[in-house]
């Protein structure tokens, strides 16, 4: 006899596939958090608050990938959970050895999405993931006037779950999490969105992230999503940011950068010296030479090398070479490193930068750097680890999943 397949029997083929395959791949928050990233990478806001920001795990995220950010805040009502993980948000040993080109700040403020603070107000773009439906519905108004009428930022991110797909979530009962005091259809969660846009002038994209499979698809993300952008073109992120009346502030830490003309001045000397010491290690490895030598090669016209590193920017011409106790490194050589030529921008700046630091000897002219001739095996080793950490910083990978096996999927 042949059966009929009715909507349960395929609701409850749908429930075993999720049942198999949930965890979403990738989890569900590390979803939420990668579409923000990947707006963040997009449209490069300076000034960036994550409302509701709790563990601080999108702010990591976001201080790691940075993406032009000069300013992160976090707020959430609960200071425990601040003060607990801020620390998280420190600067790393690698953020020191290598600045950023542009300044990072970071904040932490105890505080309510529905309350008006004049701190908030002038960023390019507020996140609230997962948020709104901790509020009562009765704070919903409060939190849209806050938000889009007093900060009225550039953009606003909002996800909240799509109470359309909770039939699909194997075992889940209600509500998604038990603080939430509502969760809302697509439908009702675009009827608040268009009023926010009719209401404070924005126009609004909804997308969303983790979808069912197969014709389960017409029920939509289980994570619903509104990105905000508002209407008009006038800004306050350059305006002169004021002090926090309402909100406390709990954490505060200013990045290096180079930006800061000390930080500059060390990082350049630093990548200076470091490429000096390794011409002066390449050569005296080249010449096997023992204590008892004297100049191995006859100095070259220093002008006739400084020019030529100049207009050639190579140092194929430019040898390395000895005079009494001291190793002569041609500027032009150290000019040819990269990350040099990316600090400074051009030979003379460079020369002028070197000749007032009272670390790096130089010729009368400015030409050529001094080393000395015999091995300083601690400083030389003092170099080699300080570029070998450096060299850890640029293969920093992310361990999203290590990082956040602790929290929720859904």
């Amino acid at each position: 006899m042949c059966l009929m397949r009715t909507e349960s029997d395929s609701r409850a083929d749908l429930t075993k596939t999720l049942t198999m395959t949930t965890p979403f791949s990738p989890p569900l928050y590390m979803q939420r958090y990668q579409f923000v990233i990947d707006y963040v990478k997009t449209y490069r806001p300076k000034k960036v608050i994550d409302f509701g920001c709790a563990e601080c795990c999108l702010l990591k995220k976001l201080k790691f990938h940075r993406n032009g950010i000069q300013l992160l805040v976090g707020v959430d009502i609960n200071s425990v959970v601040l003060l607990k993980r801020m620390h998280m948000l420190a600067p790393l040993i690698s953020d020191y050895l290598q600045p950023s080109d542009g300044p990072l700040t970071i904040e932490l403020y105890q505080g309510s999405v529905t309350e008006r603070e004049p701190c908030t107000r002038g960023f390019d773009l507020v996140t609230c993931v997962e948020l709104i439906e901790h509020l009562e519905l009765v704070e919903v108004a409060s939190f849209s006037e806050v938000v889009f009428g007093y900060m009225s930022p550039g953009a606003v991110i909002v996800s909240t779950p799509n109470v359309e797909f909770n039939p699909l979530l194997p075992g889940l009962r209600g509500f998604r999490n038990y603080d939430h005091k509502f969760e809302w259809t697509r439908a009702e969660f675009q009827t608040w969105a268009h009023k926010v846009c009719r209401d404070y002038g924005y126009s609004v994209h909804f997308t969303g992230v983790g979808e069912a499979v197969g014709h389960w698809r017409e029920v939509g993300f289980c994570t619903q999503i509104a990105v905000f952008q508002r209407n008009f073109h006038g800004s306050m992120s350059n305006a002169e940011r004021l002090e926090p009346s309402v909100y406390r502030l709990i954490y505060k830490v200013v990045y290096p950068s180079l930006s800061d003309n000390n930080i500059y001045q060390r990082t350049l000397v630093n990548e200076v010296l470091y490429e000096a010491q390794h011409r002066r290690q390449e050569w005296l490895s080249r010449m096997n030479m023992d204590s008892n030598n004297n100049a191995h090669f006859c100095a070259p016209p220093l002008m006739d090398v400084f020019q030529h590193g100049v207009e050639g920017g190579t140092c194929d011409w430019q040898p390395v070479y000895q005079q009494g106790g001291t190793i002569c490194v041609p500027l032009a050589c150290v000019w040819s490193s990269p990350r040099v030529r990316a600090l400074c921008g051009s030979m003379q700046r460079l020369r002028e930068e070197l000749l007032v630091d009272s670390r790096v000897r130089m010729s009368a002219d400015g030409t050529v750097l001094n080393l000395p001739a015999d091995d300083d095996d601690e400083e030389v080793e003092k170099e080699e680890d300080v570029k070998a950490v450096s060299g850890v910083a640029n293969n920093v990978e992310e361990d999203w999943d290590r990082e956040l096996a602790c929290y929720g999927n859904v």
